[in-house]
């Protein structure tokens, strides 16, 4: 793994083999080690470089300091559809991605994102839309409240989790999958990864701020009727913390995207779909023509 200086902080990153150049955005308070080893190797075998990183505030990436609001004030939020107060945006989590393109001399990638991930992709596919050859986004949405939210209960689960505590931090992290993940949820796997996360980096402040990030931030539908990037969404229909009808609008909102349901699927990346997201990743990033203008000079 290597650091680099981007937008004014420091990423960590990874890469695997060589090719046109795929950058993996994570979610919500997870890491660059989060991503599945065999999703990560298939798409090498697709003939991708791909590059994993750090957002920030999440793993060994730079870590801010403000105080991120409570769970309550984020509830409320949800509820009353008020924004809260954040030290950055989504918009400023892209911008990062457009330096770690800089510092790695590349004018542009393919991006996949899941979760928060892929809401990051679709902020830089609208306010840089020369840095995005092709765009997956996984279990995602617009930022339109009225779509893609937690169910009622799961919702009034996690307003009444514990405290997150690094001693207990992989039970805690096994504890929220197993109730967002889908039947296939291989919870041995991701106890092992879970276990290389907390070793790694610890940081329940900064997935607070990541929170606060994307509650502050504006609805992209609109924006997203910009986006000229060839566009996959994939979403599971068992999804109970971002439902499908995020997905769905997502899709509805960029112009000739592919929507793919899967209905085993809940908020996770199961083990039966990877190999098949992998080949949609690859036939999406084909759609993207010479002449599309995220392509510009290949690095």
């Amino acid at each position: 793994m290597v650091s680099v200086a981007a937008n004014g902080i420091t990423i960590e990153y990874e890469e695997w083999g060589s090719g046109e150049p795929l950058l993996l955005v994570m979610g919500l308070g997870r890491q660059l080690t989060d991503w599945p080893d065999d999703l990560v190797e298939a798409l090498v075998g697709q003939g991708f470089r791909v590059i994993a990183f750090d957002n920030r505030d999440a793993g060994l990436s730079t870590q801010f300091t403000s105080p991120p609001p409570t769970r309550a004030r984020l509830a409320r939020s949800l509820v009353s559809r008020r924004p809260v107060e954040s030290e950055y945006l989504l918009a400023d989590m892209a911008d990062d991605i457009a330096g770690l393109l800089d510092a790695l001399g590349l004018d542009s990638a393919h991006l996949a994102g899941v979760s928060m991930g892929a809401m990051i992709g679709q902020t830089l596919a609208i306010d840089h839309p020369r840095r995005v050859r092709s765009l997956t986004s996984i279990m995602s949405t617009t930022g339109n409240r009225s779509v893609g939210q937690a169910t009622p209960r799961l919702m009034l689960k996690m307003t009444r989790r514990e405290e997150p505590s690094r001693d207990r931090g992989v039970e805690q992290a096994v504890e929220v999958f197993r109730t967002i993940a889908g039947p296939t949820f291989d919870e041995e796997a991701f106890r092992r990864k879970a276990e290389i996360g907390v070793a790694r980096s610890w940081t329940p402040e900064g997935t607070g701020r990541q929170a606060a990030a994307i509650f502050a931030s504006p609805d992209r539908t609109t924006a997203l009727g910009s986006v000229t990037a060839p566009t996959v969404v994939i979403h599971g229909m068992v999804d109970p913390l971002v439902q499908s009808s995020g997905g769905k609008a997502t899709a509805a909102a960029i112009p000739g995207s592919r929507l793919i349901l899967y209905p085993e699927m809940g908020h996770d990346l199961p083990v039966t779909r990877r190999a098949e997201m992998a080949d949609e990743i690859a036939r999406n990033a084909a759609r993207a023509g010479m002449n599309h203008p995220s392509m510009g000079t290949r690095a």
